[in-house]
């Protein structure tokens, strides 16, 4: 398969932040597919949401068949995207194989739509595929006393805690289509061998569990997820089914075990436009957690409640849509803190926690 998108690619790339984009800002139309390494193809998938696309990658199999990297959300607009697609891939062999990088329903929400729609067989990590499973089987009226208590400690408002017993509990279903009953677990080492190339499984954490990057280290591409993002950073929450975790801290250690990937591959992330300069974007992902967490000790000589943290860590306002990941986030990096043994924090009944530099 040639290169079928609509639109052209700049001739010459750019340098932004000190990483290199080959193709710039320039990204292909909806519904059109560009080869951007040989047997790679990459879907720009539109969203309804603030972050408005996700990059889906196609990967030829040569007579095996296609095999899907993520899915998009189960939204009718990614479906009438997806049709036309499939049945240009199909035209000319099956779709045999769908990767899921991780559980978060923008990489996972049409799994089991595409694999119904085209008898793929479904890969994923046990953890990220397990976690799926918990919160779809997890719908209630009310949310459980623990999250609602877990929120009320971080210092949420009343009316944002009377909203959250209004809205229910099981968000996540509504935004997944049903899952495959049966998947491939991928594992750290795995190898894909797909058309001439093999794609290792890498795994990072702390954005989710266990979540999977395919990396062919011959042909010098990463398939990164939202384990490598060029210019926004990955959210990294806490959340009220582990409140003892420490996401942060994964994080900061799956930073250092990419360090040792090579530097020159091409990355394809999920988000945002492919580029080269791996180290040092994991460099500026280290170093934007860093600086925030010796802004938030200074700012702990007080004590503060996690929602007071967020113009701290954010420099900005943080709107109602967003508020229930702002606090995840902030929560993830108070516990950091708390595990470094440089911050404490005061436990009340019946009122949020007050946390403070050590």
């Amino acid at each position: 398969m040639t290169d079928v998108s609509l639109t052209t690619p700049p001739e010459t790339g750019e340098t932004r932040r000190k990483l290199f984009y080959p193709h710039g800002r320039w990204h292909p139309e909806p519904g059109d597919l560009f080869e951007i390494a040989a047997g790679v193809f990459w879907l720009r998938m539109p969203m309804p949401f603030s972050l408005d696309h996700i990059n889906l990658w196609i990967l030829d199999g040569g007579a095996e068949g296609w095999t899907l990297v993520d899915t998009s959300i189960p939204a009718s607009s990614c479906k009438d995207v997806w049709r036309p697609v499939l049945k240009r891939l199909q035209a000319e062999k099956p779709v045999t194989r769908l990767v899921s990088t991780h559980y978060h329903p923008d990489h996972l929400g049409l799994a089991g739509w595409l694999c119904k729609k085209t008898g793929a067989s479904f890969a994923m990590t046990q953890t990220e595929y397990l976690m799926a499973r918990m919160l779809l089987s997890d719908q209630r009226d009310e949310p459980p006393e623990q999250a609602v208590r877990f929120n009320e400690k971080a210092g949420y408002p009343l009316e944002k805690l009377e909203e959250m017993r209004r809205e229910g509990w099981g968000r996540f279903a509504r935004a997944i289509y049903p899952l495959p009953d049966e998947y491939l677990r991928l594992k750290e080492g795995d190898v894909l061998t797909i058309g001439a190339r093999d794609w290792e499984i890498v795994v990072g954490s702390g954005h989710t569990p266990e979540h999977a990057c395919l990396l062919d280290r011959k042909g010098k591409v990463l398939i990164a997820g939202d384990q490598v993002l060029p210019r926004i950073t990955s959210n990294i929450s806490l959340h009220p089914t582990e409140p003892m975790a420490n996401p942060l801290g994964d994080w900061l250690d799956s930073i250092e075990k990419l360090r040792a990937l090579p530097d020159d591959l091409l990355i394809l992330p999920a988000h945002g436009f492919p580029f080269k300069g791996l180290h040092e974007r994991l460099d500026q992902l280290e170093h934007d957690h860093r600086h925030k967490l010796g802004l938030l000790r200074r700012f702990l000589s007080d004590p503060r409640k996690a929602t007071d943290t967020f113009e701290i860590l954010f420099g900005r306002p943080i709107g109602d849509s967003e508020f229930g990941m702002a606090t995840g986030e902030a929560l993830a990096h108070l516990r950091w803190l708390e595990a470094e043994g440089l911050a404490m924090r005061q436990v009340e009944d019946g009122t949020a926690d007050l946390w403070r530099a050590v």
